[in-house]
């Protein structure tokens, strides 16, 4: 659990267990993880609505470099016709949503 003060732009818990497997299953197992990925996605979350800096990034968020190179490495293509880790979670969440309301996954196009 993160001590840390709460931002407006900051997601639930719960809606974090939506999207953390996807995002954690996306890392390299190359050394143990040094901060929460909450904290992390809510670090993003921050400088994506508020349009700060990301040396910016108050100091109660992982460092500035962590949460940026994170979110390059979400945000990136594998290929030119393949969507980032992020549209993929995204379209996902969405389609869930809209399910649940009863609608098709997709819109009619």
């Amino acid at each position: 659990m993160t001590d840390r003060y709460p931002y407006p732009s900051d997601i639930s818990r719960e809606q974090f267990e939506a999207i953390g497997c996807h995002l954690e299953s996306f890392r390299r197992r190359t050394k143990p993880r040094t901060h929460d990925l909450y904290d992390v996605v809510c670090g993003v979350l921050y400088v994506l609505k508020t349009g700060s800096q990301w040396r910016a990034l108050p100091h109660d968020f992982p460092p500035h470099h962590t949460v940026h190179t994170t979110f390059r490495q979400w945000a990136a293509k594998p290929h030119a016709d393949q969507p980032s880790l992020l549209e993929t979670v995204l379209d996902g969440l969405v389609a869930a949503e809209r399910e649940a309301d009863g609608r098709a996954k997709k819109p009619p196009c």
